[in-house]
């Protein structure tokens, strides 16, 4: 047996493995929104693992994974981006779809242009819309509901030929795209989602010489690492703490599922025999509430006063920083160390930030893996969306052998 039947043998191994898996699952995702994780059951989360990882076990072999021969993928990011907007790029060019950015300022938007219209005539080919809006705490998944709705409207009175489906890139309230990527890394890492119940990931704040950092993603992590049984502690500091209704939701979903979620005020209690980190600024809850009506009223002044006064603040917990010493408390002074990226590397982007250069750099490898599955993630989402049965679709494209690269 040559390199290439080996090779090609290992691969229809493992795809047929992930494929079988996929038939068993329950799937309601066909035509529905991605907007929430806890949305989602736990059969749908699994399956849009299982896709991410056949899409990903085709591209590392050299095979074309397109299942759209024409159509867009309308990207709007009302908030900068770098890991996912390239990611959506990259997922929606994995599946043979077009991106257009739609870019506020070039639009009719600026002109006073409705929710309703600009949903109507961006999508008249369109697949998928994949929306970033974390900026104002309150809007962000409203306006992405908002959007749905015009969508549902105009398909309903014979408009669009079709309804795009919708992707929250990251909203004030969760970050799915980012928390589902994070989930497939700690499955890879630990051999298996049921392999994670038990294990402790240790979610907490840290400190960053910025603020106004959205609150998605850890409310991301604890509101989707509770569904697989795992033991999850939330550290910050007195004041700074989530959305209360994401943590009372979290809260129930570990006693549901065999895990725990238990509030501490010490990033070292945190990190005791954890089995997982994931240090993180964020602004705290009534902070970002502020923060939204400054904004929404154009009011600089009174940005620049809670700017710094919530950088004041912050400083009195710059000792909130993932350390060499902090890492020695972990289980077996192992933890895996997780971030969404960019981190506030201390003596590298900042005087003073998230975490220690060394603990960075002893994790770069693991880090930038974990930001890889993000691409992979968007496009299972994407293609779970638009096919009812996209265990059938992977195995007509893989059957069909076309290969994505030639030599």
């Amino acid at each position: 047996m040559n390199f290439y039947e080996s090779n090609e043998k290992t691969m229809n191994s493992r795809f047929n493995t992930i494929i079988r898996d996929l038939e068993t699952k329950s799937i309601g995702l066909f035509q529905k929104d991605f907007l929430l994780t806890w949305e989602k059951t736990t059969e749908e989360l699994e399956s849009v693992l299982l896709v991410a990882e056949a899409l990903k076990e085709m591209r590392d072999k050299n095979l074309s994974t397109r299942c759209f021969d024409s159509g867009l993928a309308i990207s709007q990011f009302r908030d900068n981006s770098t890991r996912t907007r390239f990611s959506f790029a990259s997922a929606a060019n994995l599946l043979g779809l077009e991106v257009q950015d739609l870019d506020e300022g070039k639009s009719q938007i600026a002109h006073g242009e409705t929710v309703r219209e600009t949903s109507a005539m961006i999508s008249f080919l369109s697949e998928i819309i994949g929306i970033r809006d974390d900026m104002f705490l309150g809007a962000g998944n409203k306006y992405m509901r908002e959007v749905g709705d015009a969508l549902d409207e105009a398909f309903l009175d014979g408009v669009l030929p079709q309804r795009p489906g919708i992707i929250n890139l990251q909203c004030d309230i969760d970050h799915p795209t980012q928390s589902m990527a994070d989930l497939l890394h700690l499955k890879s890492v630990f051999g298996g989602l049921g392999n994670l119940k038990g294990k402790k990931i240790a979610m907490t704040w840290a400190y960053s010489p910025s603020y106004g950092k959205p609150l998605s993603v850890p409310q991301g992590i604890i509101g989707l690492m509770t569904r697989f049984g795992m033991e999850v502690d939330l550290a910050y500091p007195q004041g700074y703490g989530l959305i209360p209704d994401v943590v009372e939701l979290a809260v129930k979903q570990a006693h549901k599922n065999g895990g725990n979620l238990r509030i501490v005020g010490s990033m070292d209690e945190a990190f005791t025999d954890a089995d997982i980190v994931y240090p993180k600024s964020w602004a705290p809850y009534h902070v970002m509430q502020q923060r939204t009506d400054l904004l929404l009223n154009n009011d600089h002044n009174g940005l620049k006063d809670l700017e710094r006064e919530c950088l004041s603040n912050n400083a009195r917990f710059s000792n909130w920083e993932c350390t060499e010493e902090k890492m020695k408390l972990t289980r077996g002074g192992k933890a895996l160390y997780m971030h969404c990226l960019p981190a506030d590397i201390s003596g590298v982007s900042c005087k003073e930030g998230e975490v220690a250069a060394s603990v960075f750099n002893r994790y770069r490898v693991p880090l930038y893996k974990q930001a890889g599955f993000k691409p992979y993630i968007i496009a299972a989402m994407m293609m779970t969306n638009r096919f009812e049965k996209p265990d059938a679709v992977l195995r007509n494209i893989e059957h069909g052998g076309k290969i994505r690269k030639f030599e």
